[in-house]
């Protein structure tokens, strides 16, 4: 009996020892990659958290190993209420599953923006349980401040958009609609000039760009010149839809000046009519 207790507390001791050291290794490990992503001006988010998860795995085997008689005679004691256990940790095990699930098929990395159920957010953390998003509005391309925290089951059963390439470059699409007092085909071409000057300053690298994502995606994409459609809605008004592709930072002031000189010569348009 005597042996039994000392066995179990040299347990104990090697259990709080190891989790100390794991803990510790852990802490160093990350407080030295994130100096020397800072030092180099680099983004290592994806490195840190491969490490965490990774001692976090050991810590969890080597656990598991010190204990593995116990747990072992703990099962037979309970086999009458495994069944119960499985249903009630259920999600739980999906979680798990689902954290290796996105090991071995990585859709995405941190820093990667996402869509996830209409959710879209840049992955800042995954773990066995869950995937943390910081939500990103998709029509400004800002972060909201809100924190989104997404099951790793949801990852298998629900589509995943990666929309990593709209951090730096977007397609970025946005409409004017007015009246039909004023035909808009005599002002597009100069509402084309004006944004081809907005897109001027980096259009060698946005060419670039839109080359690079057409062959990674092996599809034709929108882009780099600006272009606008016209048509009509539902109730008869003109509906003028501009596609410009831009750096994701600068799209929404692009879209501003784009509308401010579409208005300017819209009713410079009305007032000639109004005052021939």
């Amino acid at each position: 009996m005597e042996s039994i207790k000392s066995i179990f507390e040299n347990k104990l001791i090697l259990t709080f020892t190891i989790t100390f050291m794991a803990l510790l290794v852990k802490y160093v490990l990350v407080k030295l990659v994130r100096k020397q992503a800072k030092s180099k001006g680099e983004d290592r988010r994806d490195l840190v958290n491969n490490v965490k998860n990774f001692l976090n795995f050991v810590l969890l085997v080597s656990l598991f190993s010190l204990w593995a008689a116990e747990m072992q005679k703990f099962a037979f004691s309970i086999a009458a209420f495994s069944v119960a256990i499985v249903l009630a940790t259920r999600e739980f095990i999906q979680c798990i599953i689902g954290f290796f699930y996105l090991v071995s098929t990585r859709p995405f990395r941190i820093g990667d923006w996402i869509e996830v159920e209409k959710f879209v957010g840049e992955v800042s953390a995954t773990d066995w349980i869950k995937s943390t998003l910081l939500e990103v509005d998709i029509k400004t391309y800002e972060y909201t401040g809100k924190t989104l925290f997404i099951p790793n089951n949801k990852l298998m059963i629900s589509p995943i958009k990666n929309l990593n390439f709209l951090k730096r470059y977007a397609t970025h699409h946005f409409q004017i609609v007015r009246d039909q007092s004023v035909n808009p085909y005599g002002i597009i071409q100069k509402v084309i000039t004006n944004a081809k000057a907005y897109c001027a300053d980096f259009n060698d690298v946005a060419v670039r760009y839109n080359q690079m994502l057409e062959r990674r995606l092996d599809v034709k994409i929108a882009g780099p010149e600006p272009h606008i459609t016209v048509s009509t809605s539902e109730l008869g008004d003109n509906v003028v839809e501009i596609t410009i592709f831009c750096p994701t930072e600068r799209a929404i002031e692009i879209q501003q000046a784009i509308i401010k000189d579409f208005m300017d010569f819209w009713y410079a348009e009305k007032e000639k009519q109004i005052n021939p």
